[in-house]
């Protein structure tokens, strides 16, 4: 009788012990470092930046251009005095400023 008896204990623990690994492993499937979850976290952070990147190559355009357009080269002048006005504060002696 002690010899069955003891069959069953060693079985139970080699149940439970099988049950909690696969938990665990389960559980970091799903929620750890390179679970599910970070991946979903990963995937849209991958996305945010990207359309960071794309607005910051726009501005980096735009700005290009600008400086395209006051350079040596290539002057324009309407970009000048829109610049001088608003960067220097420049009028003309013909213009009334109303704020």
């Amino acid at each position: 009788m002690t010899r069955t008896r003891r069959a069953g204990i060693g079985t139970l623990i080699y149940f439970a012990t099988t049950f909690a690994l696969c938990v665990y492993f389960t559980f970091a499937a799903v929620q750890g470092d390179f679970g599910l979850f970070r991946r979903v976290e990963l995937a849209a952070e991958t996305k945010a930046l990207g359309a960071e990147r794309d607005r910051l190559n726009e501005d980096i355009a735009r700005i290009e251009n600008l400086t395209r357009r006051l350079s040596d080269d290539y002057l324009d002048l309407d970009l000048l005095d829109q610049q001088a006005r608003e960067v220097l504060g420049l009028l003309r002696a013909d213009e009334i400023v109303i704020r």
